[in-house]
């Protein structure tokens, strides 16, 4: 099987307007890529989607569409794609113990296995997969891809059913698709979620309405800058010819604990970060830690922005924001996925 080159063709996002899809999709135009963004929400009435996607909207090289994969048609919108970048998902793991949970199944799972379905019938030479550090559960160490897989939570076990799902399409004699899964380790940066640990501490910070911190404050995080995730991410659509599936984690490089994330936050804003202690909540796990020796080998990957830097960074997108976006969320949690 030929590895596909992002180059040599249009290639699909789903989930575009979301955190890291719009950020794979502004990469994937500044190579001069031709993308088709596919996400369930409207950038006419959804002002997130439409901040995200503000400059790409503008290229030409860019076609958007409404669609939702778990029940609209879907050959149409892939056919012809040298690589699918599956994105879409509900993600957050204290909402999947809750009502939510039905749109999880749905988003995360019926969604992965209708779209792998329609990559087969259009012979997509590949598919790469947004996962999670969160299909490991609780660990004492690193974590490698070959580690036992325990997720502690509905939204962790959505997400390792949906590798399930590419692995089995993956293995099927008769595909033409072959499958890159990624476990993201905790995302930040410009555009991150506004119920995400470090968007929250800022956002505290900013406001001076305190931030929960839930349990001791010694759970710990790998946090992986989005350009990094991208790069990754990127580098799995064309990695080599004789890869049928695969999994791969993508890290930061390094793990800190929630204390350490604030005092460093505290550091760069030169502000007190104010907290209201809380028990621990159900589905957080004591720590997250990549093994990231695959990722070097198969991807040629290597983090190469440190947290700190990406903090600033994330910061000063934060303050050019208009007041109703920035600092909107009263009350947050510290621990995130």
């Amino acid at each position: 099987m030929t590895a596909p080159l992002i180059n040599q063709g249009p290639v699909v996002v789903t989930g575009a307007a979301g955190f890291i899809g719009s950020h794979l999709v502004d990469g994937l135009l500044a190579r001069g890529t031709e993308v088709i963004a596919i996400d369930r929400r409207s950038v006419h009435n959804d002002p997130v989607a439409a901040r995200n996607l503000a400059d790409a909207l503008a290229d030409p090289s860019l076609a958007l569409h409404q669609a939702d994969l778990a029940t609209d048609e879907l050959d149409e919108l892939i056919t012809g794609a040298r690589t699918v970048f599956h994105l879409a998902a509900v993600p957050g793991v204290r909402d999947s113990w809750a009502e939510r949970f039905p749109d999880y199944a749905s988003s995360n799972v019926v969604a992965t296995q209708r779209l792998l379905a329609a990559c087969e019938r259009a012979q997509v030479p590949r598919l790469v997969l947004a996962s999670s550090s969160s299909v490991y559960g609780q660990t004492s160490g690193p974590s490698a891809e070959g580690d036992p897989t325990y997720p502690m939570s509905p939204y962790g076990a959505t997400k390792l059913a949906a590798e399930h799902l590419c692995m089995a399409h993956a293995a099927r004699p008769d595909t033409g698709t072959s499958v890159v899964a990624l476990r993201y380790f905790t995302v930040y940066g410009p555009r991150q979620r506004s119920d995400m640990a470090i968007s929250r501490v800022l956002a505290a910070v900013l406001s001076g309405v305190p931030v929960p911190l839930y349990g001791d404050g010694h759970q710990s995080r790998e946090f992986t800058y989005v350009d990094d995730i991208v790069a990754a991410t990127l580098a799995a659509a064309t990695i080599a010819d004789d890869i049928d599936a695969e999994i791969v984690n993508v890290g930061g490089g390094s793990s800190v604990s929630m204390l350490e994330l604030i005092a460093m936050i505290g550091q760069i804003t030169g502000r007190k970060v104010p907290l209201a202690m809380e028990a621990p909540r159900a589905g957080d796990v004591e720590a997250t830690r990549a093994d990231l020796t695959l990722a070097h080998a198969l991807l040629g990957y290597s983090p190469r922005v440190e947290l700190r830097e990406g903090i600033a960074r994330q910061l000063d997108w934060m303050v050019k924001q208009p007041p109703s976006q920035s600092v909107s969320t009263p009350v947050a949690e510290v621990v995130s996925r």
